[in-house]
């Protein structure tokens, strides 16, 4: 993708300019962003989907749609007869993660790589009756609102009070003051930063596509690299045990002696050695699937190129390719290669022959596993 061409999707704007301009900063709206644009599932595709188990949904009423007039949240498996009549106004159903399910998905997020991977979350699509919608609120990463079908009222603005109502099984902002509303027809699309408030009011019914994107608070970063570099400290740290043949007789026997601490201050430099320790874990943690997500087992790569499979996570940094929660060490004419194959999401048969017979070993283990598939 040249970042510097302006495209439909951003009403105009390079890529290199919107992320100077409104990424992280101020919200942006796109009349238009897709021309002619449909729903890639109808109501009924979507329905399926949330009745499945390795599909996570929710169910939203609002308190002027529940008799009790309540709130109402409910996380799905849903069976059909389990939603409320599409007739019943005040109700909506979300759908997360379509694009790892559904391949026409998959191929609409490829158009938002002008952001690095490692942000790109997932798409998310909610189903609304007239009047539905979840209560305004904000979200903690940035989101992309496409609409597809029907219209949708937005309110948003910046919030300072972010206090929400409590006692409510939904998120919702107890003191909402908007400043902006827009409707939005089929195709056109709101950019949102982080904490923006915002209230979406289905107008009739319809349904909107929310592309969202990974903001990892820093305490959940570091608690996950812990993790991870726990997980290689017995390998670095060897197995040599404590000793103290020179440990004299104490009369405060509940104070913990110095040549302990000293041990354990190695031990912890001993598993921290590798210099590069911290960059494998990061890419392991990044490209590592989500809990509901397993690959089928496929058939070796015959000798043709090869494409990822679409809930593949692909990265790589200066010295490392990560694959679905693995670490390579890559260099040279191969290391380029799982590179270009990690962008452009496949490799030809004429790069595949290029590739060193280790690293084409390691692209036959792949399309076994279900990672990879032959290029048709």
């Amino acid at each position: 993708m040249n970042i510097k061409n302006p495209l439909q999707l951003l009403g105009g704007l390079s890529p290199d300019t919107f992320m100077r301009r409104y990424w992280e900063k101020k919200p942006l709206l796109i009349r238009a962003a897709i021309p002619g644009f449909a729903p890639l599932l109808d109501r009924a595709e979507l329905v399926d989907l949330a009745a499945q188990d390795d599909v996570e949904s929710r169910l939203v009423v609002q308190a002027q749609a529940d008799k009790q007039g309540k709130w109402r949240l409910k996380h799905g498996p849903f069976v059909r007869k389990s939603l409320p009549p599409f007739k019943q106004a005040g109700w909506t159903v979300l759908v997360q993660g379509v694009d790892l399910h559904d391949e026409r998905v998959h191929q609409l997020m490829q158009q938002f790589r002008f952001i690095p991977d490692a942000r790109l979350d997932d798409l998310m699509i909610s189903y609304a009756t007239d009047g539905g919608g979840v209560g305004p609120h904000f979200d903690s990463y940035d989101v992309f609102l496409l609409q597809a079908r029907g219209r949708r009222r937005w309110r948003i603005g910046r919030q300072k009070d972010m206090s929400l109502v409590p006692d409510m099984p939904v998120k919702i902002l107890a003191n909402f003051v908007p400043e902006q509303e827009f409707v939005l027809e089929p195709g056109d699309m709101l950019y949102l930063p982080p904490h923006y408030a915002h209230d979406g009011i289905a107008v009739g019914e319809c349904m909107t596509y929310s592309i969202g994107f990974r903001s990892p608070a820093k305490g959940e970063m570091a608690r996950e690299l812990l993790q991870c570099l726990a997980e290689q400290a017995a390998d670095e740290a060897g197995t040599a045990i404590y000793r103290d043949p020179q440990q004299q007789a104490v009369s405060t026997s509940a104070e913990i002696p110095a040549a302990m601490v000293q041990f354990a201050q190695e031990a912890l430099q001993a598993a921290l050695k590798d210099p590069l320790a911290l960059q494998r874990s990061l890419g392991e943690i990044l490209t590592e699937p989500k809990a509901h997500v397993w690959f089928h087992a496929g058939e070796p790569s015959q000798g043709g190129g090869v494409r990822l499979d679409r809930r593949t996570r692909m990265l790589y940094d200066s010295k490392h390719v990560f694959i679905n929660g693995e670490s390579f060490r890559a260099a040279g004419s191969d290391a380029r290669l799982m590179r270009s194959l990690a962008n452009a999401r496949e490799l030809s048969a004429r790069d595949v022959e290029k590739l060193s017979e280790p690293a084409q070993d390691l692209l036959m283990q792949w399309c076994e596993d279900g990672w990879l598939h032959g290029l048709d």
